[in-house]
């Protein structure tokens, strides 16, 4: 009897800009088997200082900074990213406090297989300060949504969502506190559901 060919591991690349908390809930969900058959194949900052470029180093994982103070211009920081990108050839890519617009010639690349993460639930508040235009738009229910990346700003398909309520008396950080517990839980979870999509 002939055992069936081992899947080849699905590979993940991570960009970042900052303490890279979405970050290590992915690595400890490839850690523990929650995101199953997958590996971390790089993990791509473009702030060379960025916590999570340096959390990725102590994990072993493939970590590359593309520092945008050293290189300015988004397009050649795009050609170093991409270069990295073909090396290692994932098959999704998740922007995890990614805090720049990629280009539309970059999504195009790689369109249907950018993942991203927003702290409110989609289609309302897109763009920065999401958990403030919350509070502000007199909101009882926030939450996270994980959604692909197209042209535009957080208006992609989403994959799945998480809700949070919005109790008296909170402000912008005790929400984005809550709603960041229920991130590191929705983005293995879209991870899982995209990479079995892909099969």
């Amino acid at each position: 009897m002939t055992l069936p060919a081992a899947r080849p591991r699905r590979r993940l690349a991570v960009l970042l800009s900052g303490r890279g908390s979405n970050f290590e809930a992915i690595a400890d969900a490839v850690e523990s088997g929650r995101i199953e058959n997958a590996e971390i194949a790089a993990v791509i900052s473009d702030v060379g200082e960025a916590p999570g470029l340096a959390r990725a180093r102590q994990r072993g994982l493939p970590a590359h900074a593309v520092d945008r103070r050293e290189i300015p211009g988004r397009a050649e920081r795009e050609r170093r990213m991409l270069d990295i990108l073909e090396r290692v050839r994932p098959d999704l890519i998740c922007l995890a406090g990614y805090m720049r617009v990629l280009s539309p010639a970059f999504v195009a690349k790689y369109r249907g297989r950018i993942l991203n993460i927003h702290p409110a639930l989609l289609p309302a508040y897109p763009g920065l300060h999401a958990q403030r235009q919350a509070l502000e738009g007199g909101e009882k229910l926030s939450g996270c949504t994980v959604h692909f990346v197209d042209e535009g700003t957080d208006t992609g398909p989403i994959v799945l969502q998480r809700t949070v309520p919005v109790l008296p008396g909170d402000t912008e950080e005790t929400l984005a506190a809550r709603i960041l517990e229920q991130e590191h839980i929705a983005y293995p979870q879209a991870i899982s559901r995209v990479l079995d999509s892909l099969e």
